[in-house]
């Protein structure tokens, strides 16, 4: 087929980790791909910029395991087509009180999976890293060598380097503002801010924060997606003990269950400091964030950090308070299941149009294989070898609080 200027395969708008990821597939497979994006690329406004994120296959949701372990296999073909690295190994840590739901849900998840795993009391913990992490006497870990440590802009600008390698068009500062049904010839006009208009066979939605507005726009859909604005902390480790912590050696990748959800990674883009934040946010307007320290710095967000801390590390991380913060840092789409969203729009759209979000703040390790669903939803209307119940659109009409989760 003879293809004018603004005709494409695949339009795929929004160029944040997911839309990237989704640009590379589509392009490598030989579909003439558009990405859109409506700011800079890499910019810091959106989810899927930063130093690092986590990757881990412990999930008490056993459907996200798979999901993980092909992520890992195609991060690192990715890497091996861009020549460098975006993800760095390390083995993980989950740990919570012995009675914790979730952490039994994280064990069967290992165990129905086949996941190796290991299970340490305080002291079997304490003697396999020499006191740099302790527990509650009674309170467990479960250990795994499925960890690592993700670089998040480093990754967006493989996935779009690899996109236009493989010779997808990348366009910038271009805000869509709708997608329209072409009644006429079939697929979709997508439709941006400048006046612009592209025509698709098919269009992917990867929008993050803004999901909810664009869909509610194009397809009359309320999705029950709410924006969060999070910070992350950083914390000193104390003079000597810095190797102890560091990327590369046998230190994990980390999760606590208990009270709070607290997270954290080995020192990795900070010399001699320790990621350790807090899951969740405050609710954003993701076009009127105030920019601000606000309130992401709140008391109640720093004393169950300031006592883990204390707790957790003997004393060789400083617990008085972060080095640095990064306010306003990121934005997440949640949805009331923490699940993600990937499923087709429908309407009059049918199949043409495909919506990928709500990723929930753990999204970003499944980018690769997320965007490989995307691809195929879109090119073939199917996912071959993937279950995607947990994920339509539809379960929110059934129960608006969505999937049911027995240890919640």
């Amino acid at each position: 087929m003879e293809y004018s200027g603004d005709e494409f395969d695949v339009i795929v708008v929004g160029a944040g980790i997911m839309g990237s990821s989704t640009a590379y597939q589509t392009a490598k497979r030989g579909q003439k791909t558009l990405l859109l994006e409506q700011f800079d690329f890499l910019h810091h406004r959106g989810s899927s910029h930063g130093e690092s994120r986590t990757i881990r296959a412990t999930y008490p949701e056993d459907y996200y395991t798979p999901l993980v372990l092909e992520s890992y296999k195609l991060w690192q073909q990715a890497e091996s087509e861009i020549g460098y690295n975006v993800y760095f190994k390390a083995h993980h840590l989950d740990m919570a009180p012995a009675n914790n739901k979730v952490l039994h849900a994280i064990v069967e998840s290992c165990r129905k999976n086949s996941v190796p795993f290991r299970v340490m009391n305080r002291d079997q913990l304490d003697r396999e890293f020499s006191g740099r992490v302790r527990i509650p006497e009674d309170w467990v870990a479960v250990a795994t060598e499925h960890g690592g440590v993700i670089k998040p802009t480093k990754a967006v600008s493989m996935f779009q380097t690899l996109a236009l390698q493989n010779g997808a068009v990348l366009r910038d500062n271009m805000e869509v503002k709708g997608v329209e049904r072409d009644a006429v010839r079939g697929g979709v006009w997508v439709c941006t801010e400048n006046g612009e208009r592209f025509w698709g066979k098919k269009c992917v939605v990867t929008v993050g924060a803004w999901t909810t507005k664009l869909v509610k726009t194009v397809g009359g859909i309320e999705l029950p997606m709410q924006p969060l604005e999070t910070a992350v902390c950083y914390w000193k480790i104390k003079e000597g003990h810095e190797g102890g912590f560091a990327i590369g050696g046998d230190f994990p990748t980390f999760a606590s269950f208990g009270d709070n959800y607290i997270y954290g990674t080995p020192s990795l883009e900070y010399p001699d400091l320790i990621k350790v934040s807090m899951h969740g946010g405050y609710p954003c307007d993701p076009d009127k964030r105030p920019w601000g320290p606000g309130n992401t710095l709140a008391p109640n967000t720093l004393a169950p950090l300031k006592e883990w801390i204390e707790g957790r590390f003997s004393g060789v991380v400083d617990s008085g308070g972060p080095v640095t913060t990064q306010t306003q840092l990121c934005m997440y789409s949640t949805t009331p299941d923490e699940d993600f969203v990937i499923d087709f729009l429908g309407g009059e759209f049918g199949k043409d149009v495909v919506v990928g979000g709500g990723f929930s703040d753990h999204g970003f390790k499944l980018s690769p294989v997320v965007g490989s669903i995307l691809a195929d939803l879109a090119l073939s209307g199917e996912a071959q070898g993937v279950e995607l119940k947990h994920f339509r659109i539809a379960r929110f009409r059934e129960n608006p609080k969505g999937n049911v989760k027995d240890f919640l």
